[in-house]
């Protein structure tokens, strides 16, 4: 019986059924000149309630609960055991339970289009990006290449100074496609850590002679703040932490103050953790950018931040470390104050 059809034929089933047996028992009636009395009524009565009872149900099962239950258990699979533990525990209440189990439906189904949605524009900003960052050192390179074309090889003043300038846009390349890399192979959880213990104190010393020099041109003090107990031994990735460090300080330099900068390195030591402290006293950043301040790409300041050569990518890759850790960072910061990134390793 087809589904379109089946109202109609529910009650046609079940009208049926009870007119043949009225018309039953009436012939019984006539048949055997069987006179109307109380009894005669009362089993009259007792017979159609049986028959348009088994009729009834035997039509709602037939034609609408089975229906509903393959409904149910078709979208409420996702739901699992216990789902389908309750519904073979539960027959009475299939249409409450239906109904349930497609708002629930419904509700997911709406929070994934949300979040496509979301990624959708997340991938076309982040294709922008992409070409954004990559048509500057593109064009260069081209403009470079056609002006040495042009007679500029044979010019002594300029051939060498182009072609410094058209590998330093090479290295800039590089360095977006390198970045992004790692950022995927972070996000597709192909890179592995290589944890081991280590002094983050030590570290964090090496980190501030590497940069000592960058930092002096700048005019910016690194001030490491030595804890209590000088060694602080953490279980991660050497080399990663390294990379965190290097970046968060960089990054304190490119955008502290142009003069008299101020870049301090705190430790804290909490029961299970090492909570790593990079404060400057720079330019800061507005709090309508702090939960963006770790998206690939993004930036406050594009023109200086392109001016310092950076990818606009060392957060993002920063972040994406820390978490691979299982640990977290954050940061905060006042326009003109400065800015602090924080962000724990575990205690070895």
């Amino acid at each position: 019986m087809s589904i379109k059809h089946a109202p109609r034929n529910v009650a046609l089933l079940n009208a049926a059924v009870i007119t043949l047996t009225f018309l039953s028992i009436y012939g019984v009636m006539v048949l055997t000149g069987m006179q109307l009395n109380a009894g005669f009524l009362f089993l009259t009565a007792v017979i159609l309630f049986t028959a348009a009872y088994i009729s009834v149900y035997y039509s709602l099962n037939r034609f609408i609960y089975n229906r509903l239950k393959v409904i149910y258990k078709t979208i409420g699979k996702w739901h699992g055991t216990q789902r389908r533990q309750q519904t073979d525990n539960n027959q009475d209440d299939i249409l409450g339970m239906v109904n349930q189990v497609v708002l629930e439906w419904h509700d997911e189904q709406q929070q994934k289009i949300d979040e496509l949605q979301k990624m959708e524009a997340y991938r076309r900003e982040f294709l922008g990006n992409v070409s954004h960052e990559l048509k500057t050192p593109i064009f260069n390179i081209q403009g470079y290449i056609l002006s040495l074309l042009d007679g500029g090889l044979k010019d002594e003043k300029i051939n060498k100074k182009f072609l410094k300038k058209t590998a330093k846009s090479v290295d800039r390349m590089i360095a977006i496609v390198q970045d992004l890399e790692e950022i995927s192979k972070f996000e597709s959880g192909v890179l592995n850590l290589n944890e081991s213990v280590f002094d983050i104190n030590e570290l964090t010393r090496e980190v501030a002679e590497f940069l000592e020099v960058k930092a002096e041109k700048n005019n910016t003090e690194i001030v490491i703040k030595e804890p209590e107990n000088r060694k602080l031994k953490v279980m991660a990735d050497k080399v990663r932490i390294r990379q965190v460090l290097v970046n968060l300080v960089d990054n304190a330099i490119n955008y502290g103050k142009p003069e008299n900068g101020r870049i301090v390195i705190s430790f804290y030591d909490f029961h299970d953790n090492i909570l790593v402290e990079v404060s400057d006293n720079g330019i800061g950043i507005p709090e309508v950018f702090l939960p963006r301040i770790f998206e690939r790409f993004f930036r406050v300041d594009k023109s200086r931040s392109r001016e310092k050569g950076g990818t606009g990518l060392g957060l993002a890759i920063v972040k994406h470390i820390i978490e691979a850790h299982r640990q977290s960072i954050t940061v905060r910061s006042k326009p003109g104050k400065g800015t602090t990134f924080s962000f724990t390793l575990k205690k070895a």
